[in-house]
Protein backbone atom coordinates (compact mmCIF):
# COMPACT_ATOMS: atom_id res chain seq x y z
CA UNK A 1 0.00 0.00 0.00
CA UNK A 2 2.80 2.42 0.92
CA UNK A 3 4.65 1.58 -2.31
CA UNK A 4 1.57 2.36 -4.38
CA UNK A 5 0.70 5.57 -2.55
CA UNK A 6 4.12 7.11 -1.97
CA UNK A 7 6.43 5.69 -4.65
CA UNK A 8 4.17 5.03 -7.63
CA UNK A 9 1.53 7.67 -6.76
CA UNK A 10 -1.31 5.39 -7.84
CA UNK A 11 -4.57 4.21 -6.34
CA UNK A 12 -6.84 1.24 -6.92
CA UNK A 13 -8.22 1.28 -10.47
CA UNK A 14 -5.35 3.27 -12.01
CA UNK A 15 -3.54 2.04 -15.11
CA UNK A 16 0.25 2.06 -15.14
CA UNK A 17 2.80 1.26 -17.84
CA UNK A 18 5.18 -1.51 -16.78
CA UNK A 19 8.32 -2.47 -18.73
CA UNK A 20 8.55 -5.98 -20.13
CA UNK A 21 11.74 -7.84 -20.94
CA UNK A 22 11.73 -6.85 -24.64
CA UNK A 23 12.01 -3.15 -23.80
CA UNK A 24 8.37 -2.37 -24.48
CA UNK A 25 5.68 -1.64 -21.93
CA UNK A 26 2.34 -3.17 -21.10
CA UNK A 27 -0.61 -1.82 -19.15
CA UNK A 28 -1.39 -2.98 -15.64
CA UNK A 29 -4.56 -2.05 -13.77
CA UNK A 30 -4.07 -1.76 -10.02
CA UNK A 31 -6.65 -4.11 -8.50
CA UNK A 32 -5.64 -3.71 -4.87
CA UNK A 33 -2.85 -3.27 -2.36
CA UNK A 34 -1.48 -5.67 0.21
CA UNK A 35 -1.06 -3.76 3.45
CA UNK A 36 1.11 -5.16 6.25
CA UNK A 37 1.96 -8.30 4.31
CA UNK A 38 5.21 -10.07 3.44
CA UNK A 39 4.20 -9.51 -0.19
CA UNK A 40 3.83 -5.74 0.07
CA UNK A 41 6.02 -3.87 -2.38
CA UNK A 42 5.74 -6.69 -4.92
CA UNK A 43 3.68 -6.70 -8.08
CA UNK A 44 1.50 -9.79 -8.29
CA UNK A 45 0.18 -10.82 -11.72
CA UNK A 46 -1.13 -14.10 -13.09
CA UNK A 47 1.41 -16.69 -14.22
CA UNK A 48 -0.05 -16.59 -17.74
CA UNK A 49 0.56 -12.84 -18.04
CA UNK A 50 4.00 -13.15 -16.44
CA UNK A 51 5.13 -15.80 -18.96
CA UNK A 52 3.67 -13.72 -21.80
CA UNK A 53 5.67 -10.59 -20.88
CA UNK A 54 8.76 -12.26 -19.39
CA UNK A 55 9.25 -15.48 -21.40
CA UNK A 56 12.94 -15.92 -20.54
CA UNK A 57 12.37 -15.84 -16.78
CA UNK A 58 12.68 -19.42 -15.61
CA UNK A 59 11.50 -20.90 -12.36
CA UNK A 60 10.25 -19.21 -9.25
CA UNK A 61 12.17 -16.72 -7.14
CA UNK A 62 9.96 -16.30 -4.09
CA UNK A 63 8.52 -19.09 -1.97
CA UNK A 64 6.25 -18.82 1.02
CA UNK A 65 6.85 -21.67 3.44
CA UNK A 66 4.33 -22.43 6.16
CA UNK A 67 4.97 -24.88 8.94
CA UNK A 68 2.19 -26.53 10.91
CA UNK A 69 4.50 -26.65 13.93
CA UNK A 70 6.03 -23.23 14.72
CA UNK A 71 8.80 -24.94 16.69
CA UNK A 72 9.88 -26.87 13.59
CA UNK A 73 10.30 -23.71 11.52
CA UNK A 74 13.98 -23.25 12.31
CA UNK A 75 14.71 -26.93 11.54
CA UNK A 76 12.92 -26.62 8.20
CA UNK A 77 14.86 -23.43 7.41
CA UNK A 78 18.20 -25.11 8.17
CA UNK A 79 17.32 -28.19 6.09
CA UNK A 80 16.15 -26.13 3.09
CA UNK A 81 19.15 -23.79 3.27
CA UNK A 82 21.53 -26.78 3.29
CA UNK A 83 19.72 -28.63 0.49
CA UNK A 84 19.40 -25.60 -1.79
CA UNK A 85 22.58 -23.68 -0.96
CA UNK A 86 23.94 -24.23 -4.50
CA UNK A 87 20.96 -22.29 -5.86
CA UNK A 88 21.48 -19.33 -3.52
CA UNK A 89 18.39 -19.84 -1.39
CA UNK A 90 17.99 -17.14 1.23
CA UNK A 91 15.31 -17.72 3.83
CA UNK A 92 13.92 -14.70 5.62
CA UNK A 93 11.45 -15.08 8.49
CA UNK A 94 8.18 -13.25 7.86
CA UNK A 95 8.57 -11.25 11.06
CA UNK A 96 11.95 -9.89 9.95
CA UNK A 97 10.66 -9.08 6.45
CA UNK A 98 7.70 -7.18 7.91
CA UNK A 99 10.04 -5.35 10.30
CA UNK A 100 12.21 -4.30 7.33
CA UNK A 101 9.12 -2.93 5.55
CA UNK A 102 8.09 -1.03 8.66
CA UNK A 103 11.57 0.36 9.29
CA UNK A 104 11.17 3.36 6.97
CA UNK A 105 7.75 4.23 8.37
CA UNK A 106 9.03 3.81 11.92
CA UNK A 107 11.98 6.09 11.14
CA UNK A 108 9.60 8.82 9.98
CA UNK A 109 7.48 8.32 13.09
CA UNK A 110 10.58 8.60 15.29
CA UNK A 111 11.60 11.83 13.54
CA UNK A 112 8.15 13.35 13.97
CA UNK A 113 8.03 12.22 17.59
CA UNK A 114 11.36 13.96 18.24
CA UNK A 115 10.13 17.10 16.45
CA UNK A 116 6.89 16.98 18.45
CA UNK A 117 8.87 16.73 21.69
CA UNK A 118 11.01 19.68 20.64
CA UNK A 119 7.89 21.69 19.78
CA UNK A 120 6.39 20.84 23.17
CA UNK A 121 9.58 21.95 24.90
CA UNK A 122 9.74 25.21 22.94
CA UNK A 123 6.04 25.87 23.54
CA UNK A 124 6.42 25.28 27.28
CA UNK A 125 9.45 27.57 27.50
CA UNK A 126 7.64 30.19 25.41
CA UNK A 127 4.58 30.12 27.64
CA UNK A 128 6.78 30.33 30.73
CA UNK A 129 8.57 33.39 29.32
CA UNK A 130 5.24 35.08 28.48
CA UNK A 131 3.89 34.44 31.98
CA UNK A 132 7.12 35.65 33.62
CA UNK A 133 7.20 38.80 31.50
CA UNK A 134 3.55 39.53 32.23
CA UNK A 135 4.06 39.07 35.99
CA UNK A 136 7.18 41.27 35.97
CA UNK A 137 5.34 44.02 34.08
CA UNK A 138 2.43 43.86 36.53
CA UNK A 139 4.47 43.79 39.74
CA UNK A 140 3.00 47.13 40.78
CA UNK A 141 -0.59 45.98 40.26
CA UNK A 142 0.02 42.72 42.10
CA UNK A 143 1.71 44.57 44.99
CA UNK A 144 -1.27 46.95 45.20
CA UNK A 145 -3.70 44.01 45.28
CA UNK A 146 -1.63 42.41 48.04
CA UNK A 147 -1.59 45.71 49.96
CA UNK A 148 -5.40 45.99 49.89
CA UNK A 149 -5.80 42.52 51.36
CA UNK A 150 -5.47 39.86 48.68
CA UNK A 151 -3.48 36.88 49.86
CA UNK A 152 -0.51 35.62 47.85
CA UNK A 153 -2.28 32.34 47.09
CA UNK A 154 -5.25 34.27 45.64
CA UNK A 155 -2.86 36.27 43.42
CA UNK A 156 -1.21 33.03 42.27
CA UNK A 157 -4.64 31.67 41.33
CA UNK A 158 -5.45 34.92 39.49
CA UNK A 159 -2.26 34.71 37.40
CA UNK A 160 -2.85 30.99 36.79
CA UNK A 161 -6.44 31.60 35.66
CA UNK A 162 -5.35 34.38 33.29
CA UNK A 163 -2.69 32.25 31.63
CA UNK A 164 -4.42 28.88 31.99
CA UNK A 165 -6.76 29.95 29.20
CA UNK A 166 -3.76 30.40 26.91
CA UNK A 167 -2.54 26.94 27.85
CA UNK A 168 -5.92 25.30 27.23
CA UNK A 169 -6.36 27.18 23.94
CA UNK A 170 -2.90 26.10 22.78
CA UNK A 171 -3.56 22.48 23.73
CA UNK A 172 -6.91 22.49 21.92
CA UNK A 173 -5.36 24.01 18.80
CA UNK A 174 -2.63 21.36 18.85
CA UNK A 175 -5.05 18.47 19.39
CA UNK A 176 -7.42 19.64 16.65
CA UNK A 177 -4.64 20.22 14.12
CA UNK A 178 -3.08 16.83 14.95
CA UNK A 179 -6.46 15.11 14.53
CA UNK A 180 -6.97 16.79 11.15
CA UNK A 181 -3.46 15.77 10.04
CA UNK A 182 -3.81 12.15 11.19
CA UNK A 183 -7.40 11.56 10.07
CA UNK A 184 -6.58 10.47 6.46
CA UNK A 185 -4.15 7.83 7.76
CA UNK A 186 -6.64 6.55 10.35
CA UNK A 187 -9.48 6.34 7.84
CA UNK A 188 -7.38 4.48 5.23
CA UNK A 189 -8.32 0.82 4.67
CA UNK A 190 -6.37 -1.57 6.86
CA UNK A 191 -5.35 1.14 9.29
CA UNK A 192 -6.58 2.00 12.73
CA UNK A 193 -5.58 3.44 16.03
CA UNK A 194 -2.07 2.37 17.05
Amino acid sequence: MNTGMWMLHVKVGDLIDYPDESGGTFKIRIAGFLANSVLQGDLIISEKQFVKHFPSASGYRVFLIDSADPKATSAIAIALSFALEDYGLELTPATRRLAEFSQVQNTYLDIFQALGGLALLLGSVGLGVVVLRNVLERRGELALLQAVGFRKSALHLLVLAEHGGLLVLGLLAGIISAAVAVWPALSAPGQGMP
